[in-house]
């Protein structure tokens, strides 16, 4: 390739770079392997013949989208093997990305997890076609099945996301708010404080990733739940201090013991009350978070 060449294929892969990184991330939930994934498409790219790409958007999403379900086929036997639940890997966004609410849905903590439960090739169709609009032609081209197989992936991807993500689109403010009653409740101890804000089926999910200490599995119910946080504070004996974040498109907190960073805890909120908690403390998760993260949060 020459210099030239190489010069308009940059242009090109830079000016879609912030693209193909939600991408790769929306598909797989890390971004640590989301950056991989745009190395290699990158590499992929720079052999192509720039000049005899017509579409060249299009071309990119397709490396990108074959090389992340390459990654995400091979993820599934580490996540076989992960110590306690997983979550993805949080995702500092600035406030503006809130204000989009389609896009905050679509890489928010809760809707993540949804993603989590459907194939590879449900959750890159899913991805390309309901939150980047991708045609089924190029899908087809990115998954290596034919449009009308697409079609039929894309409808029952949608029926499956559509009966497990939150009933409605929570405006950023509405999430700030409870947040801010969660974290008033959490740092001073309140468990009524904390009940008043759980929705009775709440779950608490957390993620040390056999690192950090995390609960084995998930717990449900609201009692529990603010028991559980209540106890487990007052357990480590370390002063609990947090941060109002943006994470994954949505208002969250960083949270810090002993004025050292913890981890992340981001929430679900339906009808005005918390029904999930996601807290990422393992720390091969939070490399990007501590690294990005303003110095006011640390």
């Amino acid at each position: 390739m020459s210099g030239r060449d190489t010069d308009t294929a940059t242009d090109s892969f830079v000016a879609h770079r912030n693209l193909l990184f939600t991408v790769a991330y929306e598909v797989l939930g890390s971004a640590a392997d989301a950056e991989d994934v745009l190395q290699e498409t990158w590499m992929r790219w720079a052999e192509v013949d720039v000049e005899q790409v017509r579409d060249r958007r299009a071309y990119l999403v397709r490396i990108t989208t074959r090389q992340a379900l390459n990654r995400l086929r091979s993820m599934t036997r580490r996540k076989e093997a992960y110590v306690g639940p997983w979550l993805p890997e949080p995702l500092l966004t600035a406030p503006d990305v809130a204000e989009d609410a389609e896009l905050a849905e679509s890489v928010s903590m809760a809707m993540m997890l949804v993603l989590e439960t459907l194939s590879p090739t449900e959750r890159a169709v899913f991805v390309l076609r309901e939150v980047f609009d991708v045609g089924y032609a190029e899908i087809a081209a990115a998954v290596d099945r034919s449009p009308a197989a697409v079609r039929q992936i894309a409808h029952r991807a949608r029926r499956h996301v559509d009966a497990r993500r939150p009933r409605e689109v929570v405006p950023p403010g509405q999430t700030r708010a409870a947040l801010e009653s969660f974290r008033h409740a959490l740092e001073t101890g309140d468990l009524q404080g904390l009940l008043d804000v759980l929705a009775p089926e709440a779950v608490f999910v957390g993620d040390g990733g056999g690192v950090k200490q995390a609960a084995a599995r998930p717990i449900v119910s609201a009692d529990k739940v603010a028991r559980f946080i209540i106890g487990g504070t007052a357990k480590n004996g370390a002063a609990l201090s947090s941060v109002l974040t943006t994470v994954n498109g949505n208002p969250a907190l960083a949270l810090h013991l002993d004025g050292e960073f913890d981890g992340i805890m981001a929430i679900r909120l339906e009808d005005a009350r918390i029904t999930g908690i996601y807290y990422v403390r393992n720390p091969q998760k939070l490399t990007r978070v501590a690294s990005e993260t303003p110095l006011s949060l640390r």
